[in-house]
């Protein structure tokens, strides 16, 4: 018996930053672009949406290859990713579908504008799952840096304005480094 080969597609879904909107810069540019899916995104509407966007772009060959295998194993509103599932010979084309879509699909009406990027293929849900945790505790930790280092600027500018001492001297001889000093 030969068991059907599946791919796992992790997605995370990208906002652009909006030109009409003056853009804040108490945030850092990685919380701008991976911010949090709307409550209205459901597992129904954003399978309808990509089930649509694979007819638009493939007609009914990709509808028939991709149509009753297609399934989201994972959706986090939180960190905008999603895993899902596809057979392994047509992943490709579910690939081109998101990269296709252009809003996040709701219930009622467009939602807003985003990009759907592939980050990871793989074929078992574990790596796929397991990508999706470091990716997601490297966006926090990318985060942290770029807030710490903004703090940190404006306290190396107030440190710059200070007076720089003009004498320095060296008083230490190498007779009194140790070993361990260098």
């Amino acid at each position: 018996m030969v068991r059907i080969k599946e791919r796992y597609l992790l997605v995370n879904i990208v906002y652009p930053p909006d030109p009409s909107k003056p853009a804040e810069s108490s945030l850092p540019s990685h919380v701008v672009h991976h911010q949090p899916t709307t409550d209205k995104l459901t597992y129904q509407s954003l399978l309808k949406a990509i089930k649509t966007e694979v007819a638009l772009l493939f007609g009914d060959y990709g509808s028939g290859s991709l149509d009753a295998s297609l399934s989201i194993k994972y959706l986090s509103l939180a960190t905008s990713t999603f895993i899902i599932r596809c057979p392994r010979a047509h992943y490709r084309m579910l690939w081109a579908a998101l990269t296709f879509l252009h809003h996040v699909p709701i219930a009622h009406g467009s939602g807003r504008p985003c990009i759907f990027r592939v980050v990871r293929v793989s074929g078992t849900m574990r790596k796929a799952e397991e990508e999706a945790i470091r990716r997601a505790k490297r966006l926090i930790i990318a985060a942290q840096e770029e807030a710490s280092c903004a703090t940190s600027t404006l306290t190396d500018a107030h440190v710059l304005q200070e007076p720089l001492p003009t004498d320095i001297t060296d008083e230490s001889s190498d007779e009194s480094m140790g070993e361990g000093d260098g």
